[in-house]
């Protein structure tokens, strides 16, 4: 058994204090009635607080009704009008709140006058149960906001996980599939040449195995969030991975003005498509070049293999990701071969 919602503070049980004024102020004659209506005050304001929406307005009428009961006799009745006021804040913001809070208070006066209460009495009722009323009102309105500010926050760290477990994805489906293949292609060319060139033989696994621990330091690299150690390093790679597949290479390179992220994106974007040209186009022969073209730096790789239109899979659809990220625009060509151009501005 709870007295109070998980959310709730401290400060619900401050605001019984003022129960104490209606306990004191009463008659010694009186002490039972004013036991038992303390006890009923206990019970409507817990209950309060588990209660959501309009229907909030049945405890204020209550309230009410045990103020109206008690006025005559006990003047600290008049904190029940101020437990009443106090409701409006908790459940509407501001604007709603206060519209019943001034209709709370013009209530308020009419069961004053209806009672014939003193003005001392009108005075307190009236204003404490704006005073208190009010404060509850911005109270409870900064701690919605703070609320809000807190989940918003939470929101947003939990995107940034997501973003970074996607962006790790991504680049490791990129680094392996890339790395991986050269490895398969040279084990292969190793091993035909075994018996007849075994000299040659072990340079490609030395080669396999400098590939491998290259990979191992590019994950590393790409789970510390750097992508790629230039676009010089990754068109020399990507050479070595298509003249291993046996893919002629016709490269045309310019040196635009990039930055970091523009030629980590470009890299990434050159060993995806020549990963995928080495393991699905059948290709003889690959094109690549990278230029200035107006305000865009512009990548192309182009092969002679099957083309065709293909569904958009992880890899390319993360290519997409990062050139739109920077404001560029992807183009893929499958009508006479493959054309992939990346237009990035500069």
């Amino acid at each position: 058994m709870r007295l109070l919602p998980k959310n709730e503070d401290w400060t619900a049980y401050a605001w019984l204090t003022y129960l104490l004024f209606f306990l004191l102020a009463g008659r010694p004659t009186e002490l039972p009635a004013t036991a038992a209506a303390g006890a009923v005050a206990l019970v409507i304001y817990f209950w309060s607080y588990w209660v959501r929406g309009a229907r909030v307005l049945w405890f204020a009428g209550a309230w009410f009704v045990l103020g109206a009961m008690f006025l005559r006799i006990n003047p600290g009745a008049t904190v029940f009008f101020v437990y009443a006021a106090c409701l409006y804040g908790k459940i509407w913001e501001p604007p709603v709140a206060f519209r019943y809070l001034a209709g709370h208070l013009a209530l308020v006066c009419l069961v004053c006058w209806a009672m014939g209460s003193n003005r001392y009495v009108w005075i307190s009722a009236v204003v404490f149960s704006a005073l208190v009323g009010s404060v509850v009102v911005q109270y409870a309105q900064r701690k919605r906001l703070s609320d809000r500010l807190l989940a918003a926050q939470a929101q947003a760290e939990h995107l940034a996980k997501v973003a970074e477990r996607e962006r790790i994805a991504r680049d490791l489906h990129d680094l392996l599939g890339h790395t991986l293949s050269v490895i398969v292609l040279k084990s292969e060319l190793a091993s035909r040449l075994s018996a007849t060139q075994p000299e040659r033989a072990a340079e490609e696994i030395g080669d396999v195995e400098r590939i491998a621990r290259e990979a191992l330091a590019q994950v590393r690299a790409a789970v510390r969030g750097y992508r790629s150690a230039g676009f010089e390093s990754e068109l020399r790679q990507a050479r070595d991975a298509l003249e291993t597949a046996g893919i002629a290479v016709q490269a045309q390179v310019e040196r635009p003005q990039l930055s970091a992220m523009q030629e980590s994106v470009l890299a990434m974007a050159l060993r995806e498509a020549v990963t995928n040209i080495v393991r699905h186009a059948h290709a003889t022969i690959c094109r690549l070049s990278l230029r200035q073209n107006g305000r865009y730096c512009e990548l192309e790789i182009a092969d002679n293999g099957q083309g065709g239109v293909l569904e958009e899979g992880s890899g390319l659809s993360g290519m997409r990701e990062r050139v739109e990220a920077l404001g560029g625009i992807l183009e893929r060509d499958g009508s006479n071969g493959t054309l992939l151009r990346i237009r990035v501005p500069v």
